[in-house]
């Protein structure tokens, strides 16, 4: 029974990881098919504002964040601030910019190699021979897949700043959330992100006169689809994993991000995918692949877990594998 219960558990997270991988990926094509004619700060504002009230609806009528403290609500804002709100506005500044969509996913990918890097000292975790090949192997494969792109890029270099900026935002955030002492449920985290994201948008575009949005069906039909799959369900899937695999293993799923981007730009947006493209989907798969791997094989699945602090939704109880403190999953 137990067998089968792992079996199942293993199942739910691989197919938590590809969805995450495609919502994630299209938050990179949207901004490039839907800002064209309107601003990407009022795309923004509408995709998270209606979200924001529904989240809050479902919060009100459900006493979902009852029992949560107002320094985990304070904790929380601040990382949606840097998690959705800093991080969207950098990679749509990017994208309308002239920053092909494959080069943001570039940028954004190398968000893996930073995390190893910063992870000792910041967390006190190690990462060993193995997960570093991995991501060396996937980084490379990023690199090919968009190597093409760059070539022909118009934008100014400057504005490559720019999605190097949303990465160092979603650091930040991950980095926040590892070291939080009590954690908030999922959907209670993801409320508190899109509303704080929300209140900040509204106030930088009024204040910049990018408020109102156009009656086009075409824009609202993208601002819908920016809530549900990039803002929804990709953001919920990220806090998701990083409990149930680790945030070494998350980042590398990261590297699967460019080539999905890339294989979407080519499907949307006429974008040439060649032989050193399809070299870098391998090698990419392959990185993720050894770090996946080794966080599997070197789960110490004969410990008994212990319960980690954590408040907001009922029934979404975090535990600690002993010895290894990035090892975390949902009860």
């Amino acid at each position: 029974m137990s067998k089968q219960i792992g079996l199942l558990r293993r199942s739910t997270t691989l197919l938590a990881a590809g969805a995450f991988v495609a919502t994630w990926s299209s938050g990179f094509l949207v901004p490039a098919l839907a800002t064209v004619e309107v601003s990407p700060l009022t795309l923004l504002v509408w995709r998270f504002v209606p979200l924001a009230g529904a989240l809050l609806a479902v919060a009100l009528a459900t006493g979902l964040t009852r029992g949560v403290s107002a320094t985990v609500l304070r904790r929380q804002s601040l990382i949606g601030l840097f998690a959705q709100f800093g991080y969207c506005v950098f990679v749509y500044a990017a994208i309308a910019s002239g920053v092909a969509t494959g080069t943001v996913a570039l940028i954004d990918a190398v968000q893996p190699l930073v995390v190893a890097v910063l992870v000792g000292p910041l967390l006190g975790l190690r990462v060993r021979g193995a997960q570093w090949a991995g991501l060396a192997i996937g980084g490379v494969g990023v690199l090919l897949v968009v190597r093409s792109q760059l070539e022909g890029s118009s934008a100014h270099p400057s504005v490559y700043l720019l999605p190097l900026l949303a990465m160092s935002c979603l650091i930040v955030a991950t980095f926040l959330q590892r070291r939080a002492k009590a954690q908030a449920g999922v959907l209670t985290t993801l409320t508190v992100h899109v509303v704080v994201t929300a209140v900040a948008l509204v106030v930088l575009a009024a204040a910049t006169g990018t408020l109102a949005p156009p009656a086009s069906a075409t824009f609202w039909l993208a601002a819908g689809f920016a809530a549900a799959f990039p803002t929804l369900a990709a953001y919920g899937l990220y806090w998701w994993l990083l409990r149930r695999i680790g945030v070494t293993a998350l980042n590398a799923l990261l590297f699967l991000i460019a080539p999905a981007t890339a294989a979407g730009g080519a499907t949307l947006l006429g974008e040439t995918l060649t032989a050193t493209t399809l070299v870098g989907f391998v090698l990419c798969g392959a990185g993720v692949a050894v770090v996946l791997a080794y966080e599997t094989t070197t789960a110490p699945d004969a410990e008994p877990a212990v319960q980690a602090p954590c408040s907001g939704d009922p029934g979404d109880g975090e535990t600690i594998a002993p010895g290894r403190p990035d090892a975390r999953v949902t009860s």
